[in-house]
């Protein structure tokens, strides 16, 4: 299984192993615009995968690489792990900030491990590597993660949940106060308008139209009365 030496391993989480800080000098120096942390870092992850394959016995060739072989490469990394992972037994079970040491081993963090196979299938693509054969986006490879992610939560007491988007509200908000803006204005053109039978027959309740020939009457009608109850 793990029988590559560990002369090409690097801790994925921070750079750091036997072949942490190899060789990005003389490439930065040589080129104008300096590549960005994480085309360097994914670089990195590249040779040392390489690096693994050639150490395995018997050795691998990218072209026979299944996921099987990158969940071994996983595995052979979390000699360089620094994430403490507290085993079944252990007092510290379950617990988010044990107050004493223990003999538990350190591994490597679940979140580190789904940064790495993130970088390496890129990696894969970008050296030749079709999609559909990308052993880094092998079935496998997701269950394995999924599994680590799963036991360092319980073992850790550190539940990685991811967080929900809370849905603008904006929008129904503005669309009730339209609403409710809107709403005296049509009881409010109805009202001017005179009496329902108007409204009824058609009229818009201006008067002004050709339709509001009712309502006109109506208005002459209450204009004349108040001189004839003076009288």
């Amino acid at each position: 299984m793990d029988s590559a030496s560990g002369g090409g391993a690097a801790d994925p989480s921070g750079g750091e192993g036997p072949s942490a800080g190899g060789g990005g000098g003389a490439a930065e120096g040589s080129s104008p615009a300096p590549p960005s942390r994480y085309e360097s870092q994914k670089r990195r992850d590249w040779n040392t995968f390489l690096q693994y394959l050639k150490n395995h016995k018997p050795p691998l060739t990218l072209a026979r690489c299944s996921g099987a072989h990158v969940i071994e490469f996983l595995k052979y990394l979390d000699q360089f792990g620094k994430t403490k992972v507290h085993i079944s037994g252990c007092p510290y079970f379950g617990h988010p900030n044990p107050p004493a040491p223990c003999a538990c081993p350190l591994k490597q963090a679940w979140g580190s491990l789904d940064a790495l196979i993130g970088r390496l299938r890129a990696a894969y693509e970008e050296n030749g590597g079709r999609p559909e054969s990308n052993p880094f986006g092998a079935r496998a490879v997701r269950i394995y993660l999924r599994e680590v992610r799963e036991g360092q939560a319980k073992a850790r007491g550190i539940p990685y949940e991811k967080k929900k988007r809370k849905r603008p509200t904006v929008t129904a908000t503005a669309v009730v106060a339209a609403t409710n803006v809107s709403a005296p204005a049509v009881t409010q053109g109805v009202e001017v308008g005179g009496s329902s039978s108007s409204a009824a027959a058609g009229g818009s309740g201006d008067g002004t139209g050709g339709g509001g020939g009712a309502d006109t009457g109506g208005a002459a009608a209450t204009t004349v009365a108040p001189p004839t109850t003076t009288v």
